[in-house]
């Protein structure tokens, strides 16, 4: 039994920010934050909006899209790093809210690479038998964590939710291999110590590039696949330069990468699904398409995934 993604649904950040806006507020420019990192805009929620509110609405939508009930989910896995409350749980704010009364429920803590662990932990649920569907999130309200008096990092984030329905799939469809790293020894690199998070973003710039390359290979190796075999990439939308560099590994035309990055900025946890939802809408993924997600962040960790789309 393998197992796949039936359906997807995100929701943005109803509050549009453009370089512009913070222009009028620090010591930066349009230009200074497009060459640097690709990002344009960004989308905040406002106020009245937490972490829970946008993960129900992203997985509302990915229910309705894989044709999936509520009733019929078997667990609940969020990946996020600004939960409403350190607890309860996020999983558990939805589960209740969704209606998904049989449904357990669990946070992840992966920062950025947290879809991904939440795909791979998912698989291992659906594919020993224990449960037939998985709900997993990736939602960030990094607004409520970023210091907007810091250019270096007030730029980058943006608010965010996506979330995939995973259930069993025919053969040759669904995950084909996972790779999920951590790198301990670099964990201060991106840090929250106190109310605003914090980043080295030289040595988290080398590090990404150099990983995201990497991983993105081994998972394709661990798949038995080439890069010839590779249809579309999403990576991490954090940096243009960082993904450009991970395309370059697998030699793939840029078409064949998905760049959202430019009207989100980095959603951390959020970035991979809402990518995948915004390039399903538009037609650039297939039924049969091999794809390769690749992420990485704060812990420092990563991990990427092979996968055939459809069911």
């Amino acid at each position: 039994m393998k197992a796949g993604i039936y359906g997807m649904g995100s929701y943005i950040g109803n509050q549009l920010v453009t370089n512009a806006d913070f222009e009028k507020k620090l010591d930066t420019s349009d230009e200074w934050i497009k060459t640097r990192t690709g990002i344009e805009e960004r989308r905040f929620a406002t106020d009245d909006i937490d972490t829970s509110d946008m993960a129900f609405e992203s997985a509302q939508k990915a229910l309705e899209h894989a044709g999936v009930s509520a009733e019929e989910i078997d667990l609940i896995l969020v990946a996020t790093v600004t939960p409403d409350m350190a607890f309860p749980t996020v999983s558990s704010l939805i589960q209740e809210r969704l209606g998904a009364k049989k449904a357990a429920a669990m946070d992840i803590s992966a920062a950025c690479a947290g879809f991904i662990y939440g795909l791979a932990t998912g698989q291992q649920f659906i594919e020993t038998g224990a449960y037939k569907h998985v709900l997993v999130i990736g939602v960030e309200k990094l607004s409520k964590v970023t210091n907007f008096s810091d250019r270096n990092t007030a730029v980058l984030f943006g608010d965010g939710a996506g979330a995939a329905v995973l259930g069993p799939v025919s053969e040759g469809k669904g995950l084909l291999a996972f790779e999920l790293g951590a790198d301990g020894a670099g964990a201060m690199h991106i840090n929250k110590k106190g109310d605003f998070l914090e980043m080295n973003g030289r040595e988290v710039f080398k590090f990404a590039v150099r990983q995201m390359g990497e991983s993105s290979l081994s998972v394709l190796h661990k798949a038995g696949l080439t890069k010839e075999d590779v249809d579309f990439l999403v990576p991490h939308q954090a940096n243009i330069r960082i993904m450009e560099a991970a395309r370059e590994r697998l030699e793939l035309p840029i078409e064949k990468m998905s760049k959202t990055v430019h009207k989100y900025g980095n959603t951390s946890s959020a970035s991979i699904p809402m990518a995948m939802v915004d390039e399903l809408n538009s037609g650039k993924i297939k039924d049969g398409d091999i794809l390769v997600l690749v992420g990485f962040g704060a812990g420092l960790v990563w991990g990427s995934v092979a996968l055939r789309w459809g069911r």
